[in-house]
């Protein structure tokens, strides 16, 4: 198993396999501190007092984590955000700078814009990370970048270090393999689809 930290961050690599490690945290998990919102604001979709809440921990990146959001995240949008059964809540956890400067883009852009950037960037991934700063400042620009404003944010040292704050939070949840998902505070493990998802949610909404 790979593990993460600052030094495997390398500028223009190409997306590393997805990184799993489906062991049960060896702790306790403080399920307030792990609902707690990042220090930089939290990405979310679906009503706030929702009694089920699902966090997913994922690299932009990462080819599992585009085949999730390709494969099943229309259907769990669809069934249980839209219809305001479950609160959805999407951390960054880049796992090269590819990755982090997607996020920073994600970040820096209209709040309504997050979720559709993060969108493009799953179903694009493929195209982008062939070389990734042309490919991002492509994306960026439909999104109503210019080069000035590209450069400026992906040398964002505190936007940086916001989103590698959530990344480092997550190891002390246990987190050491991407993509993760915390259902009302459940680490679930093994390959995550759809169909898992309705699985375990159902019964919670019951």
């Amino acid at each position: 198993m790979m593990r993460l930290n600052r030094r495997d961050l390398i500028l223009g690599s190409t997306a590393l396999a997805g990184l799993y490690d489906w062991a049960a945290p060896a702790f306790a998990l403080d399920v307030a501190e792990l609902n707690a919102a990042p220090a930089i604001g939290e990405m979310s979709m679906g009503p706030a007092d929702a009694k089920v809440i699902l966090i997913e921990y994922a690299s932009a990146s990462c080819p599992h984590c585009a085949e999730f959001h390709n494969n099943s995240f229309a259907a769990l949008k669809s069934e249980y955000i839209d219809t305001g059964k479950i609160r959805f809540v999407f951390r960054e956890f880049p796992h090269n700078d590819a990755a982090l400067a997607a996020f920073m883009l994600a970040r820096a852009a209209p709040k309504e814009a997050y979720f559709p950037l993060i969108d493009i960037l799953f179903k694009t991934q493929a195209t982008w990370l062939e070389n990734p700063r042309e490919g991002l400042l492509n994306i960026a620009k439909q999104a109503g970048f210019t080069q000035e404003t590209f450069d400026k944010t992906i040398t964002d040292k505190a936007l940086s270090q916001g989103i590698l704050d959530i990344r480092d939070k997550a190891t002390t949840f246990g987190v050491t393999g991407i993509p993760t998902f915390f259902l009302n505070g459940e680490m679930l493990r093994g390959e995550v689809t759809i169909e898992t998802l309705r699985k375990e949610i159902d019964p919670l909404l019951a």
